[in-house]
């Protein structure tokens, strides 16, 4: 059996479904023909503004993108600190 592909439209109206019109996820999931499991995971995803939050998988590795790369520059700042460090120690010795 395929998998089936909601749309983004969907998948927030059943989270509205839960936060704005007090459905339970069980309930929600069954008016809508799906499963509960799938609402859960919107309403992880969505939050209760039905926005996506940046819990996302994308952003998620947007994040480690941008850390990495600031990780690398402060350790290439921190070697030139060591040695500018042993170069003045050296010549006041």
């Amino acid at each position: 059996m395929p998998k089936r592909k909601f749309s983004r439209e969907f998948k927030v109206s059943a989270v509205r479904l839960v936060n704005e019109q007090g459905y339970s996820i069980v309930e929600a999931a069954k008016s809508l023909g799906i499963g509960a499991g799938n609402v859960r995971n919107w309403l992880e995803t969505y939050g209760p503004e039905g926005k996506e939050t940046p819990t996302t998988e994308a952003s998620l590795r947007t994040e480690v993108r941008r850390l990495r790369k600031q990780n690398a520059e402060l350790v290439m700042e921190r070697d030139i600190l060591k040695k500018a460090a042993a170069y003045f120690a050296k010549e006041q010795s």
